[in-house]
C-alpha cells in the first residue's frame, strides 16, 4: 500500500501542475478545429517548394494530433494535392507539438523548454520537407475537387452555421473527441512519470543511462518505436530530469517519442514511399540529437541546472485552481472513457 500511495502521490503532483494548462489547450484546439479546415490548409501545400514546407510545419505546430492521429490528416492532405515535402514536414511538426502539449510543457518544464520545443519541431519539419523535395521524386496526388465535408453536419453542400453552433462544436471536439483520443495516453504518461519519480534512484540515471550524447542516443532508441503522445511524454521527461537526466536527453525523448511509432512508420512506407520513410526517420534522429545537444549547451551557458531541479514545483497558479482543474479534467477523461467510447462502439 505504501508503494501504491507513493506512486499515486507523485503522479498527482505532475497531473495537478499540468491540468489548468491542458484545459486551456484543449479549448484552444477546439476553436482551431472549427475555424481552420483541412481544405484551407491543403491549398497552401501543393507546390514542391520550400515555402510549402515552411507553411506545412507552421500549420502543424498548433494542431493537437498524435503520431497516429496525424496519419489520416496527412493522407487527406496528400489526396488533396499536397507535396511529399509538405507532408513530411506536417508529419513531424504536428505530433511533436500541439497547443495542449505546449501549455503542458510550460507547466512542468518552464517557458524556455516550451519555446525551444516549438522551435525545434518547426526546424525538424522544415529540414525533413526540404530533404524530401531534393531527394525524393514527387508525383503529387490529384486534388479532390469535392467540397470539404462540414464538421458540424457532415454535409458537402456550401452553407453557414450560427456562432452558437460553432461554439458547441468547439466544446464537443475539445472536451469529447480530443479528450477521448488522448485521455488514456495522458493518464498513462502521468502514471509512468509517477513510477519513475517514486522508484528510480538518481544513481541509476548516472550509472546506466549516462549523460550527454550517450543518454541522448539511448532515449532516441527508446523513443522511435514507442507510442506516446506529445502531452503524455511530458511527465515522463519531467520525472527523468528530476532524477538527474540532462535536459538534452529528455528533449530527445520528447521529440522522437511523439513523432514516431511502428504504426506511423508502416503507413508512411506504404502510402508515401520507403525513401520518404528513410528521410523521415533520418530527419527526426539527426534533429532531435543535434537540438538536444544544443539545449544542453544553452542550459549550461545560462546556468539553469538549479532551475531544472525545481521544474515541477512551480507556484505561478493558486492551489485551488490547479486542484479544481485536475478534478474537472479527471471527470472529463472518466466520462469519455466510460460513456462516449461505449456510445461510439454501439453506433
Amino acid at each position: 500500500m505504501d508503494i501504491i500511495t507513493g506512486i499515486l502521490k507523485a503522479s498527482m503532483i505532475l497531473f495537478e501542475e499540468m491540468s489548468p494548462y491542458l484545459l486551456f489547450g484543449f479549448m484552444f484546439a477546439g476553436l482551431l478545429h472549427v475555424l481552420v479546415t483541412p481544405g484551407t490548409i491543403a491549398k497552401h501545400l501543393g507546390k514542391r517548394s520550400s515555402l510549402s514546407v515552411v507553411k506545412a510545419s507552421l500549420f502543424g505546430i498548433p494542431l493537437p494530433l498524435c503520431s497516429c492521429g496525424v496519419i489520416p490528416a496527412a493522407m487527406s492532405l496528400r489526396k488533396e494535392g499536397a507535396s511529399k515535402g509538405a507532408i513530411l514536414s506536417f508529419l513531424i511538426s504536428t505530433p511533436t507539438t500541439g497547443v495542449d502539449s505546449i501549455f503542458a510543457t510550460y507547466s512542468l518544464l518552464g517557458g524556455v523548454f516550451a519555446i525551444y520545443r516549438v522551435l525545434a519541431s518547426f526546424a525538424a519539419g522544415v529540414f525533413s520537407g526540404i530533404l524530401a523535395n531534393i531527394f525524393d521524386d514527387d508525383s503529387a496526388a490529384q486534388a479532390d475537387p469535392e467540397i470539404d465535408e462540414c464538421r458540424l453536419c457532415r454535409s458537402k453542400k456550401e452553407h453557414k452555421h450560427t456562432v452558437a453552433e460553432k461554439v458547441k462544436m468547439a466544446f464537443t471536439y475539445a472536451f469529447v473527441e480530443l479528450i477521448s483520443d488522448t485521455g488514456r495516453w495522458l493518464l498513462l504518461g502521468v502514471l509512468i512519470g509517477g513510477v519513475i519519480a517514486f522508484f528510480m534512484p538518481e544513481k541509476f540515471i548516472h550509472d546506466y543511462l549516462g549523460s550527454g550524447w550517450r543518454a541522448m542516443i539511448v532515449m532516441l532508441i527508446l523513443g522511435i518505436p514507442m507510442y506516446v503522445c506529445a502531452t503524455g511524454s511530458i511527465p515522463i521527461a519531467a520525472a527523468l530530469m528530476m532524477k538527474g537526466m540532462n535536459p538534452g536527453a529528455a528533449f530527445v525523448f520528447l521529440m522522437a517519442g511523439p513523432a514516431t511509432n511502428a504504426v506511423s512508420m508502416t503507413v508512411i512506407s506504404r502510402n508515401i514511399g520507403r525513401k520518404a520513410l528513410i528521410i523521415y526517420l533520418v530527419s527526426i534522429a539527426l534533429c532531435s540529437v543535434m537540438m538536444g545537444g544544443l539545449l544542453d549547451r544553452l542550459w549550461d551557458f545560462f546556468q539553469m541546472k538549479e532551475m531544472g531541479l525545481l521544474i515541477v514545483h512551480r507556484t505561478f497558479l493558486p492551489g485551488w485552481l490547479k486542484t479544481g482543474s485536475m478534478a474537472v479534467l479527471i471527470s472529463l477523461i472518466a466520462f469519455n472513457m466510460l460513456f462516449v467510447k461505449r456510445c461510439r462502439e454501439g453506433s
